[in-house]
């Protein structure tokens, strides 16, 4: 008889981790409702977690987003920072070493209203912040939270 082989794993350390970091904040959000305040402390205990430089990146964007559209609700998102909009995420940062990347990520779901014709960016390397950045940045959110 053949001796049966391991299947590969289909998902990385990294993206099990963040489904069991979903289903935790779904049970937390499940627990206590639609609660604003609750769900910024997340996401700043979270950035809190983060290793430089992403800590600082995430700090500053989440400043950027809070200023560019103050009626956007703080959660995390797959233990990522993320703000909402009527409960659908509207945008989120994810931070380079989250999986292991060389750059963080600022992410746009589909609720956001950043279509400009046939084809348009979804998600932005965010390697630093500089004045630009930060201005460009604080345009999509505006615009992605219309």
């Amino acid at each position: 008889m053949a001796q049966k082989t391991a299947k590969p794993d289909v998902w990385t350390a990294e993206e099990r981790a963040a489904m069991k970091e979903a289903a935790a904040e779904a049970r937390r959000a499940a627990k206590r409702g639609a609660d604003d305040a609750a769900g910024e402390a997340d996401l700043l205990a979270k950035i809190a977690e983060m290793p430089e430089p992403d800590r600082s990146l995430a700090a500053r964007i989440h400043e950027i987003v809070k200023a560019a559209a103050p009626a956007l609700a703080s959660k995390t998102w797959y233990g990522m920072p993320a703000y909402t909009k009527d409960g659908k995420t509207i945008c989120f940062f994810q931070a380079a070493s989250k999986f292991k990347v060389r750059y963080a990520t600022l992410g746009f779901q589909p609720d956001a209203r950043l279509d400009d014709g046939p084809m348009w960016a979804n998600a932005f390397a965010v390697v630093e912040l500089t004045p630009e950045v930060e201005e460009r940045i604080a345009a999509l959110v505006k615009q992605a939270a219309s």
